[in-house]
């Protein structure tokens, strides 16, 4: 009996996310927990494993498409032993980090009668969404699909087909009959126009979302980083000898990690009932890669030490750079530091991550002529700025944090 498979939860605060990409097609078999689908969040892609042994029989959210949390993608014909009709079969776990929660897989009976109307390709084979979605994308109207001919079963037009009908025609050159659709607004001679990425357009929606439903304030404080400049100089060597690299990044998540302990207000999130204050303290980090902005997250760092801090920031960054970032390395963020200053940035106004209720920027570390005890010194300056959603604390608080990582970071002292 085909069962629906969900779109699982892939994070605390992530409601929806974009298919990617479909490892299998309708008439594939898939092995429990073998990859089956790529989901893109506004933080990174990840693979959905298939919670069933059985074969694949619909898809029922094509690639580009963007659903809501539990919404139904596709449906599988699993092997008699699985399901029982009529009875939950849950899923791999794929809630957030630390939590029991898994996307409930329903059974879905199919009522007898009429297939549903359809598109026809070659030898009267059903054609697929997403071939459907690509061939309007690229202006391939149903009576060209009905001719070409298809590798699936049935005779079925694939993706595949379509592409290299698609690459085909492009090798020939456009038809006056197929000028190639423009957007609506599109740029005169001379413009170019970028076609939306999903992760960019994940991007794009969640921050257009916080900016709508979030009031942000902000905070900027100056830090004199003298004492952790000298360290990490007299250290960074040794470190890179052991394997580690000593990254200015690595103190900023030690010492907001500190300030959080010190300031629960600053680690929670707001809800219509009232402000839910977090028990662990999940450090997300943004990381630029070519596609955007992904956030891997530190799971307890405040139960890190500096040198726990160094190695787990080095494995989430040649892991994210890479694309081999899992469901766990993005889940369960609770606050989230962005570093424009490794780009040259010397004051910054992030946007606060729906979910939670600040984001701290860490901006380059400048020489400046500073005022030390009525004499003029040169001292190794960085200014972190708190963007803060104002229903859960006020400016005050985030002076208050701030002023503790500045503590922090002023009495440096050994490492600590």
């Amino acid at each position: 009996m085909p069962v629906e498979i969900k779109l699982p939860q892939l994070g605390e605060s992530i409601h929806e996310g974009t298919i990617a990409r479909w490892l299998k097609q309708p008439g594939d078999r898939v092995d429990k927990y073998e990859p089956l689908v790529e989901i893109t969040t506004d933080k990174v892609n990840v693979e959905m494993p298939s919670p069933f042994a059985g074969v694949l029989k619909e898809l029922l959210a094509a690639e580009g498409d963007t659903r809501p949390v539990g919404s139904p993608i596709a449906l599988i014909e699993t092997e008699a032993a699985v399901v029982s009709a009529g009875q939950p079969t849950r899923a791999p776990a794929l809630g957030p980090a630390g939590s029991d929660e898994s996307p409930v897989v329903e059974p879905v009976a199919r009522a007898a009668g009429p297939a549903a109307p359809a598109e026809k390709g070659a030898g009267g084979a059903r054609l697929s969404p997403l071939v459907l979605r690509l061939a309007g994308e690229h202006n391939i109207p149903l009576t060209v699909l009905e001719t070409l001919p298809g590798t699936g079963a049935g005779g079925r037009v694939t993706k595949d087909d379509l592409l290299k009908y698609v690459a085909g025609r492009a090798a020939e050159g456009p038809a006056p009959s197929q000028a190639p659709a423009v957007p609506s607004g599109a740029p005169p001679a001379g413009d170019a126009f970028i076609k939306l990425t999903p992760i960019r357009r994940s991007i794009a929606q969640r921050m257009a979302q916080s900016k709508r439903d979030i009031p942000h304030a902000y905070g900027v404080i100056e830090v004199d980083m003298n004492a952790v400049v000298a360290w990490r100089e007299s250290q960074k060597v040794g470190w890179q000898r052991g394997g580690t690299s000593l990254t200015y990044t690595a103190f900023f998540v030690r010492a907001a990690a500190a300030a959080l302990r010190a300031h629960p207000i600053v680690n929670a999130s707001w809800t219509d009932e009232g402000i839910v204050t977090r028990g662990a303290v999940n450090i997300g980090i943004g990381i630029a890669v070519d596609e955007g902005l992904i956030v891997p997250v530190i799971h307890h760092a405040d139960q890190l030490d500096l040198a726990g801090i160094a190695k787990a920031l080095d494995d989430l960054s040649r892991r994210a750079r890479a694309g081999r970032l899992g469901l766990d390395d993005i889940q369960g963020g609770t606050f989230t530091i962005t570093n424009p200053g490794v780009f040259g940035s010397i004051w910054s106004m992030p946007i606060v991550v729906p979910g939670q209720a600040a984001i701290l920027a860490t901006d380059a570390i400048v020489k400046r002529a500073v005022v030390r005890d009525d004499a003029i010194a040169i001292r190794p300056i960085m200014h972190l700025g708190l963007a803060f959603d104002h229903r859960v604390f006020d400016g005050a608080t985030s002076m208050r944090f701030l002023n503790t990582m500045k503590t922090w970071f002023e009495g440096f002292r050994d490492g600590r």
